[in-house]
C-alpha cells in the first residue's frame, strides 16, 4: 500500500480561505487544503477587489508554478509564470501566452470575496 497522498483538482464551496486585507492589491498567496480525499494546492492572486483562483500546476510539466512560497507572478506583476520553465499566464483566465504550454491554460479554482473573506466558491 503506497503512503502517497492523492492530489486533488478541486475543493468544497464555502471555505474561508483569508480575509481579502490581509493581502497586498497586485499579489498572490498559495493555499494547500488537506482533506479526506487528499490534498488541494491552489493559489490566488489579487486584482483590487477581485480575486483569480488557480490549481497549482503548469499545464506544462504537472509542476508546482513556484519555487519559492507565493512568488506566482512575474516581476512586472502583469503576468502569472512558471518558474520552471518560464511560461507566462494571464491573470484574468489563467490562459498560456508566453513559453512551453503556449494553447494551454491553467486549471480554475473557483474563489469569491464574501463579507471581505476570500473564500471558495
Amino acid at each position: 500500500m503506497s503512503d502517497a497522498v492523492a492530489r486533488l483538482t478541486e475543493t468544497p464551496a464555502g471555505v474561508q480561505l483569508c480575509r481579502l486585507d490581509t493581502m497586498a492589491d497586485h499579489s498572490a498567496r498559495n493555499f494547500v487544503l488537506q482533506m479526506r480525499a487528499g490534498r488541494f494546492h491552489g493559489f490566488i492572486v489579487r486584482s483590487g477587489d477581485r480575486v483569480h483562483g488557480y490549481v497549482d500546476r503548469c499545464p506544462h510539466a504537472g509542476l508546482p508554478l513556484a519555487q519559492r512560497l507565493d512568488e506566482y507572478l512575474a516581476p512586472d506583476g502583469q503576468w502569472i509564470a512558471c518558474s520552471w520553465h518560464g511560461a507566462l499566464f494571464q491573470i484574468e483566465d489563467g490562459a498560456c501566452r508566453a513559453g512551453p504550454c503556449m494553447g494551454q491554460s491553467l486549471m480554475s479554482w473557483p474563489v469569491a470575496v464574501r463579507d471581505e473573506w476570500i473564500v471558495t466558491a
